[in-house]
């Protein structure tokens, strides 16, 4: 890994999401914040539903189909993800965990990591 600090590596994070997000999803997120914890990277975006999914996500239906669809598009992009985190941390990717709260339009992704990170910026 290039020298960087931990805050430089979470901000590379971040706009590496969010750009993800804008050119994958359709739309950016209205904030991003992304943690490197010991072995974990962990992301939260918020505002991530569009004015349609939030008018679905009033009905449980509509909600369900939501979770499904953001669930199905993310298992589909999880490659691409995965390489992402990866060329960043400089560590191999061991699993992908991600869910989508339709009430608060939040959305969380965890990366599990071969390695502690924080020993490398300790």
């Amino acid at each position: 890994m290039e020298y960087k600090t931990k805050g430089q590596a979470e901000s590379q994070i971040s706009e590496a999401i969010i750009k993800f997000e804008k050119e994958y999803m359709g739309r950016g997120p209205a904030e991003t914040k992304a943690y490197i914890i010991k072995d974990m990277v962990f992301i939260r975006l918020k505002g991530v539903l569009t004015p349609a999914e939030e008018q679905l996500a009033k009905s449980p239906e509509g909600a369900d189909l939501i979770k499904r669809t953001r669930m199905q598009l993310m298992e589909s992009a999880r490659v691409l993800l995965e390489k992402m985190i990866s060329e960043i941390t400089a560590c191999q990717i061991q699993s992908m965990h991600t869910d989508i709260s339709t009430k608060t339009g939040e959305r969380v992704i965890v990366f599990t990591l071969d390695k502690n990170l924080e020993e490398e910026f300790s």
